[in-house]
């Protein structure tokens, strides 16, 4: 049992509130209390100098590319698709996944994110599948695993892979199904890949665009009767609004990923069109081949891009509640009694934060970063405490990531 002393406490459900010099009792691994003055037989942390608050919700990232950081920030999706996907990816051997994975998913808590969904599209063997949810596990993350295959073999996804990995879900790992979709697959794939997710109870994954072959792609998916809320599409910056409508209309959610579309020309900012036309929609990272890797620059970019009707709320919300929502997460992403404790303390004493407390949900949006984090908590278990993640060494993490840059740069990997 722990309880949280006197923080300045941001919920984000059913609306963004304040609530200064308040406590929180976690029990369980779950909130059982919000409130002043709570008193429990438990391990108290001195939360009087501390934000508390959900922690973050990144819905697409694709952690199997940690040790390709940096690699194609000044080049176009194309570019991306040839020398990420069809020449890193094919180099990746299970222990490569492994490390990228971990470190991924730590650089993930150390800034305060305590769900990610990892769309992991190379596991070419059941071993490299393995590999990713073997780090993931010891990372202490909680993880929405999307198994599928690499998008450049327009095939689908392994159904006796996809089967043997139920197996694997816990408490904190759950699966999906990581299509490659009607945008981008022969309609067959999509089908068996959907049927494929129906038959086993997990939600889809998916990459969305339009164009001029395939103008339509939700509505194809409708028509078919594949159209339902347990999908998460991806990026669909260049979807008319038609195609956004059917998508709401679907119940479905829409993950939106600011920095990379932005940076590899998907088309114009989505965020708005997705508000006016009902979706559901959450932020995530994507690709740190590209962008940063953690929630701050995300929220930073949305405020950034103008968004007048995005209030700094509205964009900490997305980044919370909203992000477990578009994962059909029912118990994370807000401080509701009963939630899972997935929380994140940041400091308030630290120079870019002070003053902060006029508007503290403002500063989060704007001015905190991740070395501001300063505890973090999934299911009530502390993952990073006064400063330093807790789950696993992290000297060995980094020296097994840094072997596998050395193998996917050698020329003898090729």
């Amino acid at each position: 049992m722990l309880l949280l002393k006197g923080g300045t406490v941001i919920d984000t459900f059913p609306e963004v509130v304040v609530r200064r010099g308040t406590d929180v009792l976690v029990d369980d691994g779950r909130i059982v209390a919000v409130g002043e003055g709570l008193s429990a037989d438990a391990e108290v942390i001195d939360a009087r100098e501390r934000i508390v608050l959900p922690g973050f919700v990144d819905t697409h990232r694709h952690l199997w590319q940690t040790a390709l950081r940096g690699t194609v920030v000044d080049a176009s999706l194309g570019v991306y698709f040839e020398r990420v996907l069809g020449g890193y990816g094919a180099r990746y051997r299970p222990e490569d996944v492994a490390a990228s994975n971990l470190v991924g998913a730590l650089e993930c808590l150390d800034a305060g994110i305590t769900t990610v969904q990892d769309f992991s599209h190379v596991p070419r063997t059941p071993e490299h599948a393995d590999a990713a949810l073997d780090a993931l596990e010891r990372s202490g993350i909680r993880a929405v695993f999307g198994y599928g295959p690499s998008p450049l073999g327009g095939s689908v996804v392994d159904p006796d892979g996809m089967r043997r990995l139920m197996g694997r879900q816990s408490e904190r790992i759950s699966l999906a199904v990581a299509a490659i979709g009607p945008s981008f697959a022969p309609f067959e794939t999509v089908q068996a890949d959907w049927e494929l997710a129906d038959s086993l109870g997990v939600p889809v994954v998916v990459h969305i665009s339009s164009s001029s072959d395939i103008p339509d792609p939700v509505t194809r998916l409708r028509d078919a009767g594949l159209a339902r809320p347990n999908t998460l599409y991806v990026h669909g910056n260049l979807l008319p609004d038609s195609q956004l409508k059917v998508i709401a209309d679907t119940g479905a959610a829409v993950s939106v990923t600011p920095t990379v579309e932005s940076r590899m020309e998907m088309g114009q900012p989505l965020a708005g069109r997705l508000r006016a036309a009902g979706v559901d929609f959450s932020l995530g990272i994507d690709v740190v081949t590209t962008s940063g890797g953690d929630m701050f620059r995300a929220m930073h970019e949305v405020l950034a891009l103008g968004y007048q009707s995005f209030t700094a709320a509205d964009i900490l919300q997305l980044a919370t509640y909203g992000g477990a929502r578009a994962l059909g997460l029912a118990d994370v992403g807000s401080l509701a009694i009963g939630n899972k404790a997935d929380l994140l303390l940041l400091r308030t004493t630290d120079l870019n934060l002070a003053g902060g407390l006029h508007d503290p949900v403002a500063t989060v949006v704007t001015a905190a970063h991740p070395g501001n984090v300063d505890t973090v908590l999934v299911a009530g278990t502390p993952v990073k405490r006064n400063g330093q993640l807790t789950t696993t060494p992290i000297t060995a993490a980094l020296n097994a990531l840094s072997s596998s840059i050395a193998h996917l740069t050698s020329p003898l990997a090729a």
